[in-house]
């Protein structure tokens, strides 16, 4: 699998480094899910920057990995949408619901202090 996992404070932090398989995308799901229990993390930053198309599985299944970390007791942030991706979500009615976007890993870790320790109930 193309995505490295790093631990930064309580939060895990899930870089994409090329286009995945629909089953590398599911095995992500899961090893952050299983990862998110193991380091008793608050939050998940998911890095698609390098992605050149986000269709309606991969969607789907960042969907998913939200779904499923807030179970476990986490939040979830994408970062890194290309511009160009996002004009093509927005024209196929992509919808990222549950998820929270960040332009940059900086927002993304400013908007999990927030939701986690409870300073912002709305979130961004």
């Amino acid at each position: 699998m193309s995505v490295a996992i790093l631990r930064e404070r309580d939060y895990l932090i899930a870089s994409i480094q090329s286009d995945l398989t629909d089953a590398e995308v599911l095995e992500l799901r899961d090893t952050l899910s299983e990862r998110v229990g193991r380091y008793r993390a608050r939050g998940i930053v998911v890095d698609v920057t390098a992605l050149d198309v986000i269709d309606s599985f991969v969607a789907r299944s960042l969907g998913s990995i939200a779904v499923t970390a807030r179970l476990r007791g986490a939040e979830t942030v994408i970062v890194g949408i290309q511009p160009d991706v996002a004009i093509a979500m927005v024209q196929f009615d992509l919808d990222l619901e549950p998820l929270r976007t960040a332009l940059d890993l900086d927002e993304a870790l400013t908007l999990l202090d927030r939701r986690t320790q409870g300073d912002g109930e709305d979130g961004g």
